[in-house]
């Protein structure tokens, strides 16, 4: 079999559009042969016309650098030759190609024909976990140099390498993987199946090596590893300072001694031991992780026992588990055994996956999604569904193959479930570690699964009330309903058109008169549930007129659905789902054997009837069930009604709910509460009392040195307006010239912190109309695509650039070193009065006779703030400014308290033209 040649190519150009007359400014072509590069052809390409400049900032391509170039024209013939007997290879072909074929067309050539191969379709499918697909982040995950992305030259030979990073993976794959991506191969966007058959082809004359994989109905799997406990020498732990002081010297090569990190050891030692309950604020630089997972590793192993660790995020979770357990075991000198559990719903139900992969006849989106599931169910170990990067249209899939109660009663048949694996490690492991949400799903259960753990660390432990609130919180979509009842049939005719339905109709099994029952009833509710709705909009009080506001929200005390909708559609809902479920049963008492198709038919339809009854029993529970403590309210955008609806259910309060899941440890574990934030200068108890713990819950605080934060500065700029006495638009004009100056003076590295989506989008259009940022990147939340995790990673890669977020980037982002430089609060952090669960909680304060603003509102805003700063210094290495614009802080009396929340650094309030003069000196300095 002849070598194939690969032209894998990239393009610059001064546009997205041939058609519109943008036109190539460099091309370059790397020919690969036998997985080595043969030849290379680069050259720029005089457009004929200016390049807009940022197209030069991207691709640092100028209008001096393709003057003397020669035109496309000169140039085509010679491309066009190059691409003859080669497979068209490019990352992103639906760009390249169609590109360079109308520009051959415009130069008088014929259309090029051949096979195209696009390494972006082709490394989503091997690369499955990979963070990000753009050329420079899978590369950079890989270890493929890259030195300048957007240029041609770089990214076509980076891309040439990729290609092979991707033969290389296919080749390690077991022979049933590759083969069965080939299968599903001939419905791709681009010509891999090919390659997917060269790859089986070599794969067919190896010796089968499958001592590390096993066999589940036709996929490969990983084989489990046994969390066995590690045993180790005898530790015992460090009480002296000098020992501590000792252990650290040894494991790090620069260490700096921070006192009160060690006093935290000690005292989350002692809580482990005396089986105490304690809470432990501990700043940044304090070293936080190791203070707890020290004296917890060494707990667990001297007594052969098991400590839990919560967090809040998965990125905490991955962070500790990447970064500060190895340092933890480096200052012990042992080895860990760790278990991970979440939620069930986190983990693949192997056998619906397999179900679901019989069906051969479906979308473009849903077979990618298998090609991408096949590859990460052969390298996985903790059938994690959070592992994969998905594209939107792969999350429905993904949806449905989650690990579910309902499913895992369904497939008694499987001998391979990731979540019982889980479960298992839990119990020969030193440390658990889990999220909040674990926790209170678990400790809530009848049979809970982390009871037998001898200890609690709950990191970020203000963030658990957070968790408890959206526990409980109960959700109506109006397009979750509406797509649902799309599944099961059509939402204009309102008959049943499912597959599996249509399937039993064929059949002479069920009595037709059931069947059409079953139908007539699907049409009455889904015409009430329209009905129902429909009564609902029209009894909003609608915003009106020129200054309405397109969002609006509605507390629901004063709106009724309840009756008599609210009570009928559940109770013919209820009857449909009864209905359905016993006919089904009928139907498969028959022993004739269901084929495939029937088959994947009949776990669609099951997963179809489970979702609405899970949606029913959301429906209940905010529209037919009143709880005291609850509130609920409306949002809906009138741009788009009724799609829009969305309606909330939440607890006021959680602090029982708390109580009761921790109860069970309490006087027999330690338990330990840990964060950055759990106080504010007048409310010592503001957290401890919204937990619902004791007064005799003792309340540490550990502090940085001083000395650490000798790089950080506070910046008050007191020559901004008053927003009560300016319009909007002069605030907003005010804010983008701030941060345009700061960003100047600092050179980027910047975090501007909003309180409100609105502001920050008017002032990022502003700043982005003026044209004074052009040299800088900008990421805003909410308006660069992209998750805030994403955002974060693409603003560390950029030297100069500036990073726009709201409420969630004002905590749980770590930036160390140069990465950043200043952090501008644009408003401080109050919760909008008008936000509905704001309200709410504010009311029933007012009701106990409560000042809602210095119990609620300012307390919550100063820990926002504290959190924000935060941000800013990583390290004693680090340096930076923490800017405030907002003139509340020197002109209200509770500004002060702002400002106490902070560590003892200095306080400047000056002009912003005096500020400027200052971070310029300042970061001119280095």
């Amino acid at each position: 079999m002849e070598s194939q040649t690969y032209a894998i190519v990239d393009l610059e150009t001064t546009g997205h559009s041939s058609q519109q007359g943008d036109r190539i400014i460099q091309i370059a072509i790397v020919l690969m042969k036998d997985w080595k590069v043969i030849s290379t052809y680069t050259s720029f390409v005089n457009p004929g016309k200016k390049i807009p400049y940022f197209i030069q900032d991207l691709t640092h391509i100028t209008d001096k650098e393709v003057h003397d170039a020669p035109p496309f024209e000169k140039q085509a013939q010679q491309i066009y030759e190059l691409l003859q007997d080669t497979v068209f290879v490019a990352h992103n072909t639906d760009f390249d190609l169609p590109f360079l074929q109308a520009e051959f067309k415009r130069a008088g050539l014929p259309k090029w024909i051949g096979k195209h191969m696009d390494t972006v379709e082709l490394s989503k499918i091997l690369f499955p976990t990979a963070y990000s697909f753009k050329l420079q982040d899978i590369t950079m995950e890989l270890g493929i140099r890259l030195a300048h992305a957007h240029r041609a030259d770089d990214d076509a030979l980076a891309t040439a390498y990729l290609l092979k990073a991707c033969w290389e993976e296919l080749l390690s794959l077991q022979l049933v993987t590759i083969e069965q991506l080939h299968q599903r191969s001939f419905r791709l966007k681009s010509d891999l199946s090919q390659l997917f058959l060269d790859a089986i082809h070599i794969k067919r004359k190896q010796p089968n090596n499958s001592e590390s994989h096993l066999y589940y109905r036709d996929i490969a799997l990983k084989k489990p590893m046994k969390n066995n406990k590690m045993e180790s020498e005898k530790l015992h732990y460090p009480s002296s300072f000098k020992e501590k002081e000792k252990l650290f010297e040894e494991a790090f090569n620069t260490f700096e001694v921070r006192p009160d990190q060690f006093k935290m050891m000690d005292a989350v030692w002692q809580a482990l031991v005396t089986k105490q309950e304690i809470m432990t604020e501990a700043s940044t630089g304090i070293g936080k992780t190791l203070a707890y997972l020290i004296p917890s590793i060494i707990f667990a192993k001297k007594n052969h026992c098991t400590v839990g660790i919560s967090t809040y995020t998965s990125h905490l979770l991955d962070q500790l588990l990447q970064e500060e357990l190895p340092k933890a075991e480096a200052v012990l000198k042992t080895k860990v055994s760790t278990a991970i559990v979440k939620g069930m719903e986190h983990y693949v139900d192997i056998d619906r996956m397999c179900d679901l992969l019989q069906v051969k006849e479906d979308s473009y989106d849903e077979n990618f999604t298998k090609m991408q599931m096949i590859v990460w169910l052969q390298g996985t170990e903790t059938g994690d569904l959070g592992e994969i990067t998905l594209s939107g249209g792969g999350q429905y899939f993904v949806d449905k193959i989650r690990r579910t109660q309902t499913t895992s009663e369904t497939h008694h048949k499987s001998t391979y479930d990731f979540y019982l694996q889980a479960l298992s490690n839990c119990r020969d492991a030193d440390l658990v570690v889990t999220n909040h949400a674990m926790v209170l799903a678990d400790l809530g259960r009848e049979e809970p699964i982390l009871e037998h753990l001898n200890g609690w660390i709950l990191d970020e432990g203000h963030q658990f009330l957070q968790a408890a609130t959206l526990r409980d919180e109960k959700i109506f979509s109006y397009t979750q309903w509406k797509y649902l009842f799309g599944q099961i049939g059509s939402t204009e005719t309102h008959k049943i058109e499912h597959a599996f339905y249509l399937c039993m109709q064929e059949e002479d099994k069920i009595p037709l008169r059931q069947l059409f029952a079953l139908e007539l009833q699907f049409q009455d509710i889904t015409k009430l549930f329209d009905h129902a709705i429909h009564r609902l909009l029209n009894q909003l009080p609608l915003q009106k007129g020129k200054h309405r506001q397109n969002k609006q929200s509605f507390l629901l005390t004063n709106i009724e659905l309840t009756q008599p909708f609210g009570v009928e559609f559940s109770r013919k809902l209820t009857h449909w789902l009864n209905l359905a479920e016993s006919i089904t049963t009928t139907y498969l008492r028959y022993p004739d054997e269901l084929s495939i198709k029937q088959q994947a038919n009949l776990a669609d339809w099951q997963y179809q009837l489970r979702e609405l009854k899970i949606r029913l029993a959301e429906w209940d529970a905010i529209f037919l069930s009143h709880q005291e403590n609850d509130t609920a309210w409306l949002e809906i955008d009138t741009r788009s009604m009724p799609g829009s609806l969305h309606i909330f259910k939440r607890p006021v309060r959680v602090e029982d709910s708390i109580t009761n899941v921790l109860q069970s440890f309490r006087h027999k574990t330690g338990i330990v509460w840990t964060s950055g934030t759990l106080t504010v200068p007048n409310d010592r108890r503001f957290i401890a009392n919204q937990l619902g713990l004791s007064e005799n819950v003792p309340l540490y605080q550990f502090q940085a040195p001083k000395s650490y934060y000798d790089g950080a500065s506070v910046y008050i700029v007191d020559d901004m307006p008053d927003i009560k006495k300016v319009t909007q638009t002069a605030y907003i004009e005010s804010v983008a010239e701030a941060i345009v100056q700061t960003v100047l003076a600092t050179e980027g590295r910047c975090f501007v912190l909003f309180t409100a989506q609105d502001m920050l989008r008017k002032t990022v259009e502003l700043i982005q109309e003026t044209g004074t940022l052009d040299d800088y990147m900008l990421f805003a939340q909410g308006m660069s695509s992209g998750s805030r995790m994403r955002l974060l990673k693409m603003f560390q890669r950029f030297e100069h650039s500036v990073l726009f977020g709201t409420n969630s980037f004002w905590e749980g982002v770590d930036v160390p070193g140069d990465a950043l430089s200043a952090v501008i609060v644009v408003r401080l952090p109050f919760s909008s009065p008008e936000e509905s669960f704001f309200k709410a909680r504010a009311e029933r304060m007012t009701s106990q006779g409560l000042n809602s603003f210095y119990k609620l509102s300012l307390p919550e805003a100063i820990l926002r703030f504290k959190q924000g700063f935060g941000r800013l210094i990583r390290s004693s290495h680090d340096k930076g400014v923490f800017i405030v614009l907002d003139r509340r802080i020197e002109t209200k009396s509770y500004g002060s308290e702002f400002i106490e929340a902070l560590p003892d650094i200095p306080v400047k309030k000056v002009s912003l033209e005096h500020m400027v003069f200052e971070l310029e000196d300042w970061y001119n300095k280095d």
